[in-house]
């Protein structure tokens, strides 16, 4: 709930002196005065700096006091902030040296309680394959556009123990996580995220919350995992299928896989054993429909 003018401030009631709490477009600003930051578009970098966004991305995600999350991306601690109010502890991967360095110091000067539950990997979130103990529980993260899949997939395959996440990412991009089987949208991104969880656009969050400003909206995804289809294909099979369907959008099924299966002809057969339309496109077919392709991959079984 939004503070009026004549309610007390957040952070008063919960205590906290001046310079404590969550980031304001000020304290911000400086922080990235005091690192010599200039954000660049190569890493994605836009700041959140209003504070009701990111209680609205907090409460939004369901976090609560007994999660431990992971944050991918956490610059200059805006959400890291917010999530560490909710939540038991937070795991940040960053990539740039001097934003991870100062984030266990923005967190002892703003939250000094909940500086002992903050943990900062220094590290290409895609490079990551192991994480301190305890486990995430949860994932939020607000992702660059140009890594935003790569990085959700690596996480979803890497670490099973969460099983659900909120993230924002630039709305184009939200749209084509989330889309379904016959969307205009729908394509690999979606496919391959269907093979993890369900993914489902919850909000959209506009530019005028972010240093710099974005020339786009941004999107908020829900994540919430559940098991992949029953198959016997590994998911490298799948995925090669998912691959070659969305290479050229407009062939046919049996074209666009018949350099997977051979020939145009091999590929009609398996897709009619698969229960799948050979003159279909990818665009039609779900996750378990790849699955059942790939079972018939030569050399599968």
């Amino acid at each position: 709930m939004t503070a009026g003018p004549g309610d007390a401030d957040p952070a008063a009631v919960e205590g906290r002196g001046p310079g404590e709490g969550l980031l304001d477009p000020r304290s911000l600003r400086a922080l990235a005065a005091e690192l010599g930051l200039r954000p660049t578009k190569q890493r994605g970098q836009n700041f959140v700096h209003d504070a009701n966004t990111v209680r609205r991305i907090v409460a939004a995600s369901g976090v609560g006091p007994d999660d431990v999350v992971l944050e991918i991306g956490p610059g200059l601690g805006s959400l890291t902030l917010g999530l560490l109010d909710a939540a038991a502890a937070v795991t940040a991967i960053e990539i740039d040296s001097a934003l991870a360095r100062r984030l266990p110091a923005t967190v002892a000067e703003r939250m000094p309680a909940k500086a002992s539950a903050l943990r900062v990997i220094e590290a290409d979130a895609l490079d990551v394959d192991a994480l301190p103990d305890p486990q995430p529980t949860a994932v939020v993260a607000n992702l660059p556009y140009n890594v935003s899949v790569p990085v959700l997939l690596h996480l979803l395959a890497r670490f099973p123990g969460w099983d659900r996440g909120l993230v924002m990412v630039q709305l184009e991009v939200a749209d084509r996580i989330a889309a379904r089987p016959g969307s205009r949208v729908y394509g690999v991104p979606s496919a391959k995220m269907a093979w993890y969880a369900d993914a489902v656009r919850v909000g959209t969050v506009p530019p005028t919350v972010f240093w710099p400003v974005p020339n786009v909206d941004s999107g908020l995804v829900r994540i919430t995992r559940r098991e992949p289809p029953a198959t016997t294909a590994p998911v490298e099979r799948v995925f090669a299928v998912v691959d070659a369907a969305f290479a050229q959008r407009r062939k046919m099924l049996r074209g666009a896989l018949a350099g997977l299966f051979g020939s145009s002809a091999a590929a009609s057969e398996a897709l009619t054993d698969a229960g799948v339309d050979p003159q279909a496109r990818g665009e039609t077919l779900g996750i378990a429909d790849f699955a059942r392709i790939a079972e018939r991959l030569p050399g599968s079984g």
